[in-house]
């Protein structure tokens, strides 16, 4: 197998793992979370925002972020301006934008912000305001981040078809 074979076959798994972690998140864990009450909600966020910064995310994370690129260059230099090319460099895109720049900056900043909440000190008011503010937009950017890795996921998958 070749490196860019391999690149591309590793980037298309990579995306594939942060797109089904989105997805399944967005499925389940945000409709749990957002059963709880505003205490619960709260500190179960900021349990699951310290957890999710762990090696394994961090490898598919950042992995897809540099596999994606590589692929797509070692790619255009192997087959030029291919269907190929094309479908891995609207991956990169989508990723680098919509996934890994919105989390980066909009989930990240709401997550910070929840970090340093003292939910034990913060009144229900406070507890109230806090989730309000966080919830909702941090919800609305992860749907954005969803939908997008499921698209470059898709357009990674169709960059293994060969050029007709």
């Amino acid at each position: 197998m070749s490196l860019n074979n391999l690149t591309q076959i590793t980037a298309i798994l990579l995306t594939g793992l942060i797109a089904g972690l989105l997805y399944g998140y967005d499925c389940s864990v945000i409709r749990g979370l957002g059963a709880l009450q505003n205490k619960n909600f709260l500190t179960a966020f900021q349990s699951i925002n310290k957890e999710i910064l762990n090696p394994y995310f961090f490898i598919s994370f950042m992995g897809t972020l540099l596999l994606l690129p590589l692929a797509t260059w070692l790619n255009y230099h192997s087959g030029g301006l291919s269907n190929t090319f094309y479908f891995l460099l609207a991956a990169t895109l989508i990723y680098a934008i919509a996934v890994f720049g919105v989390t980066i900056f909009g989930n990240v900043p709401l997550n910070n912000t929840l970090s340093q909440f003292d939910i034990e000190k913060a009144s229900p008011a406070e507890l109230m305001s806090m989730r309000h503010h966080f919830e909702a937009s941090w919800n609305a950017l992860h749907h954005i981040r969803t939908y997008a890795a499921i698209l470059a996921f898709l357009a990674a998958i169709l960059s293994l078809l060969k050029n007709s």
